[in-house]
C-alpha cells in the first residue's frame, strides 16, 4: 500500500434562470368583518381572472392559489389598553412564469392595488436543466479532485494516484483507514447549492449550481 492522499474539491456552474416564481398575497383589514371579507374576496377573484388569462396566453409554467383565511385580533395601544377587534382576510398565490419579460411587466401592473402584496420572486431552473447543470458540476468536481491528488503525489515524488474512496462533502472519514488498493467505495453523493437573486429584483443574476466532493487516493512509490 502506498501513501494515502485525501482531497476536497468544488466546482461551480453559472446559468441564467429559466423560471420566476412570484409569491403574492391578497388581503385587507378593518373594523367591519364582512367589509374586509368582501374586499379581499373581490380582489382575489380579480387576480384569479388575471392569472387564468396569463395561463391561457402560455406565459406560466404553473400556478397555485390557497383558500382565503379570515381571523380577528384585538391589538393594544401604547398605554397597554386593548383596542376594538381588527378583522383580517388573506389569500396566498404563487405564479411560476416561463416568460420572464412578462413577469416583470405583469407584476409592475398588479402591485399598484392596495389589497395586493408582492412577497418576492424566486428564480429557478427547469428540472431538466437543473439535472444537466448539476451533473456537469459533479463531473468537474471529481476531475478537480483527481487533478489535486496528482499534484500532491507529484510533489511527494510518488506515482500516479489511484482513487480508493469518494464521497459527498463531510461524509468522508477524516482519519485515514487502510483499504485495499483499487477498491473504490460504492457510496457516492454530491451537493447542489442554488443561490437565488435578491428578492423582488426583476433582472435576475445567474444561478450558481455547485458540487463538492471529498476523495481519498492511494499513491504508490514512483517506479
Amino acid at each position: 500500500m502506498g501513501t494515502l492522499i485525501t482531497v476536497t474539491a468544488t466546482a461551480e456552474e453559472r446559468v441564467e434562470p429559466e423560471l420566476g416564481a412570484v409569491q403574492l398575497s391578497v388581503g385587507a383589514s378593518g373594523a367591519e368583518r364582512q367589509q374586509v371579507v368582501d374586499r379581499t374576496a373581490a380582489a382575489h377573484e380579480r387576480l384569479l381572472g388575471e392569472v387564468r388569462r396569463l395561463d391561457a396566453d402560455g406565459v406560466l409554467e404553473q400556478w397555485s392559489a390557497g383558500q382565503l383565511r379570515v381571523w380577528s385580533h384585538r391589538p393594544f395601544n401604547a398605554e397597554g389598553r386593548q383596542l376594538p377587534a381588527v378583522h383580517e382576510a388573506r389569500g396566498e398565490l404563487e405564479l411560476v412564469f416561463r416568460d420572464l419579460a412578462a413577469l416583470s411587466a405583469w407584476v409592475s401592473e398588479q402591485t399598484s392595488g392596495e389589497e395586493l402584496t408582492l412577497g418576492g420572486v424566486d428564480w429557478r431552473l427547469t428540472e431538466e436543466t437543473a439535472a444537466r447543470v448539476r451533473e456537469t458540476a459533479q463531473r468537474r468536481a471529481v476531475g478537480e479532485a483527481v487533478a489535486k491528488a496528482a499534484v500532491y503525489a507529484s510533489a511527494l515524488g510518488l506515482g500516479t494516484p489511484t482513487p480508493v474512496e469518494l464521497a459527498d462533502s463531510g461524509l468522508l472519514d477524516a482519519r485515514p483507514a487502510p483499504m485495499a488498493k483499487g477498491n473504490l467505495a460504492r457510496a457516492v453523493a454530491f451537493s447542489m447549492d442554488a443561490q437565488q437573486a435578491p428578492v423582488a429584483e426583476f433582472v435576475p443574476a445567474d444561478l450558481v449550481v455547485s458540487a463538492t466532493v471529498e476523495a481519498r487516493f492511494d499513491a504508490p512509490p514512483a517506479a
